[in-house]
């Protein structure tokens, strides 16, 4: 396992988060589209994505080689996968799980050569 290089938050209003965001971060988005808004802050990723359940809230992604494996290793120690290993464009997977006590892991594999 890596680093921690992506947060994603969820946010019921897009168009009303953005600014919020482009000020905190002190840019404007790389990428924008109605799923998804990413900025860049250093290695690190900050993404926006709409949540239609009206939940808000942030979602750490750890950069892992293997996710499958990270996924499986993960539930033998005891979690529950929240979301299976998902291919979100270009190749880039992520999955994410949740650990005993209820709070849940992001992990994101980068596209393969």
């Amino acid at each position: 396992m890596h680093n921690v290089s992506l947060l994603v938050y969820s946010a019921s209003d897009l168009a009303t988060a953005k600014p919020f965001f482009r000020e905190l971060i002190g840019g404007d988005p790389y990428v924008e589209s109605a799923q998804y808004v990413g900025y860049k802050q250093g290695a690190t990723e900050i993404g926006l994505v709409p949540s239609s359940d009206g939940r808000e809230g942030a979602l750490a992604y750890w950069d892992v080689d293997d996710i499958a494996e990270r996924v499986r290793a993960l539930v033998a120690a005891g979690g529950i996968v929240a979301q299976e290993v998902t291919d979100v464009g270009y190749g880039l997977l992520v999955a994410s799980v949740k650990h005993p006590s209820g709070a849940i892991v992001g992990l994101r594999q980068q596209p393969r050569g």
